[in-house]
């Protein structure tokens, strides 16, 4: 088993930003492969952080390893920094790329405690406050079959509030779907261990989404000492409140430059990750049944999304069952407000509304982050890597659908003794039909029409000898396609790419420790080398 790095892509802003144009990086704070700009962003950020401030970050931080208590020590009294990243909640850790994000969040804040002289703590932001429940209720692994299997969660009607509400305890679904499981994974040396580890993670008395995702996460990451942070904590939220309610008082001017930005992207030939929305504020209203955005009106009042009540003072407290919580633009604002952040590592998604979202960093008076790709790869099993050199395939063409792949590969494989007939027969057919057209054009012109439509017809027959000629070569050929649909099965399901739909419970399974290993190893060897340069004063 290896694991093959590939590029990572996104919208045409990302692709951009990631080749270095210009254009694209002007929307960006910088990249942490700057020296310079890295400690720039740190002195910036350790003017806003003193020893009081970064005691009540460390007091919001759960896992670490071993050595978790005393590196927060070190990160109080040596005036550390923090590299973030993040997800939502996925049901049994969600898919690959949430592990690739963690441990280049890790090898990040490795390179620039080196560069800087002082501690950086990796630190993953859980999601716990948000509601997208489809996405977040299902996964897929492989079975022992090697197909994908997706394991889910039922939706749920209406409204849905947030993650962190939702019980998992006594859910048959939730049973249903560890017994799936179950069943589904290989038997190995490894599997006793990692059997415990799910049961402890989501089969414990009153777990959530939120719970189990977490308690995963910080297992699998306790040697590479990744820290948590979930974004219901109650401590967290008090510390975020002033700055959403701050938000709240310049809603209207927060969205006008929102807007400018976004008319800025467009105008540089990007199209926006997030659309500002007519009066709706960058904050939601996290209650017992749902999370709704809140609105302004014109007069200052604020209220939720299809409720016409206004928002007492109470409801905007933080005393009562509800809390506030900011949207997809204003929670990286709010992360480098409470941590003394100096990079986010962002999958593509990301990296387009950390482009978007400026003018809310300008505005709080909130140092940007610098913003640096998380590693991209696919798992590359050894079965899988035979077939893609026997067939001398390249990763991309199996992205394919299997039939135009299957089509693409037997036109390929023609003989070259029917290529080369075929082609001859159409060069004679376009000849001919162009001479017989211009001497019948001469007699009647009107015969020109039918001396086309000969033409056409000739072309049609001729591809649909070859199409015959195709079929015939797949049928011959059923071996070789089956293997290759069974390693597309495995890099692309459902011609997803791997990292963004299948789970890690699978690998970790069939390999153990390795697999973790391995993509640390990965993440690490992501990073461009940084110079080393004298302590932040």
């Amino acid at each position: 088993m290896k694991i093959q790095p590939v590029p990572l892509r996104g919208s045409a802003l990302v692709n951009d930003w990631l080749a270095g144009h210009p254009t694209a990086e002007a929307f960006f704070p910088g990249a942490p492969g700057d020296p310079h700009r890295v400690r720039t962003v740190a002195e910036e950020v350790a003017a806003r952080f003193d020893r009081e401030a970064r005691v009540r970050a460390a007091s919001l931080l759960t896992g670490g390893g071993e050595s978790g208590g005393e590196r927060l020590h070190r990160f109080i009294e040596e005036g550390g920094f923090v590299v973030t990243t993040g997800q939502q909640p996925a049901l049994l850790g969600g898919p690959l790329y949430v592990l690739f994000k963690a441990f280049t969040a890790v090898a990040l804040a490795d390179r620039l405690e080196e560069l800087l002289g002082r501690p950086v703590l990796p630190v993953f932001w859980v999601g716990s406050d948000d509601h997208d429940w489809d996405e977040a209720r299902r996964t897929w692994i492989l079975d022992p079959e090697n197909e994908p299997v997706e394991l889910n969660l039922p939706p749920r009607d209406g409204p849905s509030p947030a993650i962190h509400r939702i019980p998992l305890e006594g859910s048959a679904a939730m049973a249903g779907v560890l017994e799936a499981l179950a069943t589904a994974l290989p038997e190995s040396d490894f599997a006793p261990h990692w059997r415990a580890m799910i049961q402890e993670c989501w089969g414990r008395p009153g777990v959530t989404m939120a719970d189990g995702f977490a308690a995963q996460l910080e297992r699998l990451t306790a040697d590479a000492g990744l820290f948590l942070t979930r974004s219901h904590d109650p401590e967290l939220r008090s510390a975020a409140r002033p700055l959403l309610r701050a938000e709240l008082r310049s809603a209207a001017a927060s969205e006008a430059e929102l807007r400018a930005r976004a008319q800025a992207l467009e105008a540089a030939g990007y199209a926006v990750q997030v659309p500002i929305a007519d009066g709706a504020t960058n904050v939601f209203l996290d209650g017992p049944v749902s999370r709704d955005r809140i609105l302004w009106q014109a007069d200052g009042a604020l209220n939720l999304r299809g409720h016409q009540a206004r928002l007492s003072e109470g409801d905007l407290s933080g005393n009562g069952d509800a809390a506030l919580t900011p949207n997809v633009l204003l929670r990286p604002v709010v992360e480098a407000h409470v941590f003394p952040t100096l990079a986010y590592v962002a999958g593509p998604g990301e990296a387009a509304y950390l482009a978007q979202n400026e003018p809310l960093f300008r505005r709080h008076g909130v140092t940007r982050p610098l913003v640096h790709p998380r590693f991209s790869g696919v798992v590359m099993e050894r079965k899988v890597e035979k077939v893609i050199r026997k067939y001398d395939l390249e990763l991309a063409a199996l992205a394919l659908p299997h039939h135009e792949l299957a089509g693409r590969l037997a036109r390929d494989d023609l003989p070259e003794g029917i290529r080369r007939e075929l082609g001859r027969f159409r060069g004679a057919l376009a000849r001919h039909t162009t001479e017989l057209g211009r001497e019948v054009t001469e007699l009647d012109p009107t015969l020109r029409d039918s001396v086309e439509q000969l033409r056409t017809q000739g072309f049609a027959g001729l591809a649909d000898v070859e199409k015959k000629v195709v079929q015939a070569l797949k049928r011959e050929n059923e071996i070789m396609l089956a293997q290759i649909a069974k390693a597309q099965l495995h890099l692309f399901p459902e011609g997803v790419p791997q990292e963004r739909r299948m789970n890690v419970w699978y690998f970790l399974f069939r390999y153990g420790d390795a697999f973790l290993a391995e993509i640390r190893r990965r993440a690490e060897a992501s990073l461009e080398p940084l110079q080393s340069g004298t302590p932040v004063g």
